[in-house]
């Protein structure tokens, strides 16, 4: 069965009438008789939309059970067993419930096109995965909820439903988005009218990026060559000369003018050109375009005009940008042999910009190559036939002439075929002129007898300076070419040599570099063996690392395939690599090779690192168990051995006292334990998280019992999604934490405040995270001793060591990064220090249903928890350095 077609609703942000625009569409479907029903489609309390619901037939949702409440969810059975000809299915990138036949609905959406159903569908620009940073940066609001981005890609047609955020702020004070209590929070915040023009912007900007390539994707198919000027590209040649830098900042003002486009630097290495760049000009004109917002290219080609125009075409410019010539021989002027000269007439309906520059038409002459091509030895064998004859005419015109005169004669001209076409031209040429001279000037004249033993010598002298001359004239041009090719790969190596020793420098930059260096589609490293948990192998083969198109698996004795160690393989994809590239190619691997042992002595330089600390904390332990663990020892030990003495009589308060001693230094004494075998796991690697979907409503009370009454205060949105985080770990550092800011903040609460919507703007290796903020505002930490205060046995302002061993905020960054977080500090306005942790959010979904509007309607809500006497309170964990 044929899949059907999937068409999206796109808009810039919630209200702008994705859903309206989705069920008119409906409306005016049905009126042309289409079978359409209503799969799943919310109001979100919105009159006209609901109204739109009217006269269409509707699939009622499908009820499921989550945490004792009770959600509607599409029934795609249903849906799929009333199997209409179209379906409206709004939300693309609502996650299901727990428990649901899919966990996407984007994936509820992909069987109903499996099954021949046409889709309507919506979604917000700010749920597409590639711009989730971009759109937390912008609103401070993180979407739990996304899609990825090649899924909408496949939609066969996309719809922009765009109104201006004006009118949006409009619709939204007449009530028709929010409910009433709820437009003044949302106007103030994810509706300003800067987010509003940044998200028009970014749904502007992708949905042209998809015309972008559908339009390459057409002219590919149809084998359209020439440049439409749908969106300006501006592709710069550089030659490896100074000047290039004038060329970057002119295309850059001309991309000025226009709104949007692309500035593209390209960088032909071609053989007769690699003597005059300079690698120092290259790297400084590759920065700047990449400051400017532009990518930077490096292609192959004998010919640079041709090199260039063929990628200007490829990547469809619409204008070209070139110096002016550096040669200054009048001959190349006049022949318009330059490149620029050529770039001009060859460019057909791409604009060229000729640009000037200080060293234009001021330079020197660059070397040229000896190369015998094709057309050459054409030449040269058509002047072997054509010219002995023409000489033999003039000769023959001569009143008068002798061998000597013949001879020397058509030397020359056997001369100059080797000088055009080569060998086997010139040798042709003087077999030709030696019968040309026997026939016509040897005595017996007309016939090819020879009747003087030395008329044999001197055409035998002839044939042979001639063959001489042309085997010098073409081991030359081998030479010539050699070189050149042996120039550029000089140049290649040197770009290797230097990005090897820079920071930039990655597996994955080199396989770039190999693409654009032997013009391939794709290139991948290959490492042999068994794949690591989570990897796989196919063929017995792991992908380390890949660029561009995926490779195919290593092939012994493939053409395209180097061989680096005895278990890794280079493989590039593409055309066949000629003999020539094999010892450059080779030199990639070399690198490559180099790379991956760098990667392998960081790693053995970190576990060094890692071995040298946990030494020195076990030393430090050792240390404090030496002293600060007496401390607490010896006050039980007192107060035990005060209450055996029979002959001692104690009051009933002295009594309380002393158990009381004794059960403050038990306390203090287990919690002093806990962190030195808590610290000691964390430098030994042996802190093994049990990761689980947590809500930190769940953990906060536990972490904060014994807390003095009325000193910590909980202030968490009511819709804060789950976090991925061990219970038990999470408890042990908000309770660390607090604990250090109830000390070292006396005079001051304690608050414990969630991100608004419970999601943080940073990303945790790619992923959302979840954020809670524990504020104080005490003395606060100087700027240059955060660092050191997450460190172990560190203390703010030399505290005496009987408050403890300054391990309490080393132990929760070390939980904290087990479970895949940050601990971080920030100063509290106004004085006070906020630490500030951040987890992952949980795959699961907290409250569905709920799009960008969720931060809106968080309510705050105060957790209460049990309060200890201040006599019980541990006060080990001391804030170090703060």
């Amino acid at each position: 069965m044929a899949r059907a077609t999937l068409r999206i609703f796109l808009g810039a942000a919630p209200g702008v009438g994705k859903t309206y625009a989705m069920l008119e569409e409906a409306h005016r479907l049905r009126g042309r008789g289409e079978d359409v029903v209503v799969a799943f489609a919310m109001d979100h309390g919105r009159s006209d939309t609901r109204a739109l619901m009217d006269g269409l037939e509707v699939i009622p949702p499908h009820t499921i059970a989550y945490r004792d409440t009770s959600f509607e969810e599409m029934d795609v059975d249903a849906v799929l067993a009333r199997k209409p000809r179209i379906a409206v299915v709004d939300e693309y990138a609502h996650s299901n419930i727990p428990g649901s036949r899919n966990a996407k609905r984007w994936q509820d959406v992909e069987e109903l096109l499996d099954a021949g159903i046409n889709v309507l569908s919506t979604v917000n620009v700010q749920h597409l995965a590639s711009l989730g940073d971009v759109v937390s940066a912008i609103t401070d609001v993180r979407q739990a909820e996304t899609v990825p981005d090649d899924v909408v890609r496949r939609a066969d047609q996309i719809h922009l439903v765009d109104i201006s955020p004006e009118l949006l702020r409009q619709r939204l004070g007449d009530g028709k988005i929010y409910s009433a209590d709820k437009i003044d929070a949302a106007l103030s915040n994810y509706f300003r009218m800067g987010n509003l023009t940044a998200l028009r912007e970014l749904a502007l900007l992708w949905l042209a990026d998809r015309v972008d390539e559908g339009l390459a994707k057409y002219r590919s198919e149809q084998g359209i060559e020439a440049s439409w000027p749908a969106r300006e590209r501006i592709v710069i040649g550089l030659t490896g000369g100074p000047e290039g830098e004038v060329l970057v900042r002119r295309a850059a003002r001309i991309l000025k003018r226009v709104n949007g486009g692309d500035l593209l630097a390209v960088h032909v290495r071609a053989a007769d050109g690699v003597a005059s760049e300079s690698p120092r000009a290259l790297e400084a004109q590759r920065l700047l375009v990449r400051d400017l917002g532009g990518s930077y290219h490096t292609v192959a080609g004998e010919d640079p005009a041709k090199a260039l125009l063929d990628f200007a075409r490829s990547v469809n410019a619409t204008q070209i940008v070139v110096g002016i010539s550096r040669r200054r021989s009048l001959v190349a002027r006049l022949t318009g042999r330059g490149i620029g000269n050529r770039v001009v007439r060859d460019s057909g309906d791409i604009d060229v910009h000729m640009v000037s520059h200080p060293l234009g038409g001021r330079g020197v002459d660059r070397p040229r190559q000896r190369d015998l091509g094709r057309t050459r030895v054409i030449v040269g064998f058509a002047m072997a036939v054509v010219l002995p004859v023409l000489l033999q005419l003039l000769l023959a015109a001569s009143p008068s002439h002798n061998i000597t005169t013949a001879v020397l004669l058509q030397l020359t001209g056997s001369v100059a075929v080797a000088l055009v076409g080569g060998l086997w031209p010139a040798l042709l040429g003087a077999l030709w002129s030696s019968l040309l001279v026997n026939f016509f000037s040897i005595p017996p004249v007309g016939t090819l007898t020879i009747s003087d033993p030395e008329n044999i010598i001197a055409l035998l002298v002839f044939v042979g300076v001639s063959a001489a001359v042309a085997a010098v004239v073409d081991v030359s041009a081998r030479r010539s070419k050699e070189a050149a090719r042996a120039r550029a790969e000089a140049t290649t190596l040197g770009d290797l040599t230097r990005g090897a020793s820079s920071a930039e420098d990655t597996v994955e930059g080199l396989l770039k570099q190999a693409l654009d260096v032997f013009q391939m589609r794709g290139a991948a490293l290959y490492r042999a063996g068994t794949a690591g948990p989570g990897g796989g192998t196919a063929g017995g083969w792991r992908l380390v690392a890949k660029a561009g198109e995926a490779a195919p698996l290593p092939a012994d004795g493939g053409e395209n395939t180097e061989q680096i160690d005895a278990g890794t393989r280079l493989v590039l994809s593409g055309r066949i690599l000629p003999a020539s590239d094999r010892r450059l190619l080779s030199a990639f691997g070399a690198h490559l090779s180099a790379q991956l042992e760098r990667r392998q002595l960081a790693a053995s330089r970190r576990e060094v690192r890692r071995l040298a600390e946990s030494n020195t904390m076990r030393t430090s332990i050792l240390r404090a168990v030496s002293h600060d663990l007496r401390t607490p020892l010896a006050g039980i030990k007192l107060a035990v051995g005060g209450l055996r003495q029979s002959n001692v009589h104690y009051t009933p308060e002295e009594e309380q006292e002393l158990l009381a001693t004794i059960e403050e230094c038990s306390d203090r004494l287990d919690v002093l334990v806990g962190n030195l075998l808590d610290m000691s796991r964390i430098t030994s690697d042996s802190v093994n998280a049990l990761i689980r979907p947590v809500r930190w409503y769940e953990v906060i009370p536990t972490a904060l019992h014994g807390m003095p009454p009325g000193r910590v205060r909980v202030d968490l949105p009511g819709n804060m999604p789950e976090i991925d985080a061990d219970a038990g770990m999470l408890e042990r550092v908000i309770a660390n934490i607090v604990e250090n800011a109830i000390k070292y903040a006396p005079d001051s609460d304690v608050v414990l405040v969630g991100a608004a919507g419970g999601f943080s703007s940073s990303t945790l290796d790619g992923r959302p995270s979840g954020e809670l903020r524990i504020i104080d505002h005490g003395q606060g930490v100087p700027a240059e001793s955060v660092v050191r205060m997450f460190q172990p046995f560190q203390r703010l302002n030399d505290v005496p060591s009987t408050t403890g061993v300054g391990l309490g905020l080393a132990v929760a960054k070390g939980f904290t990064e087990a479970m895949g977080g940050t601990l971080t500090a920030e100063e509290t306005p106004g004085g006070g220090l906020t630490m500030v942790i951040r987890l992952p959010l949980s795959t699961g979904v907290a409250f569905p249903h709920e799009e960008a509007q969720a931060p809106l309607e968080a309510q705050s809500v105060l957790l209460q928890h049990r309060h200890m006497p201040p006599s019980g309170s541990p006060d080990s964990a001391s804030r170090e350095a703060g």
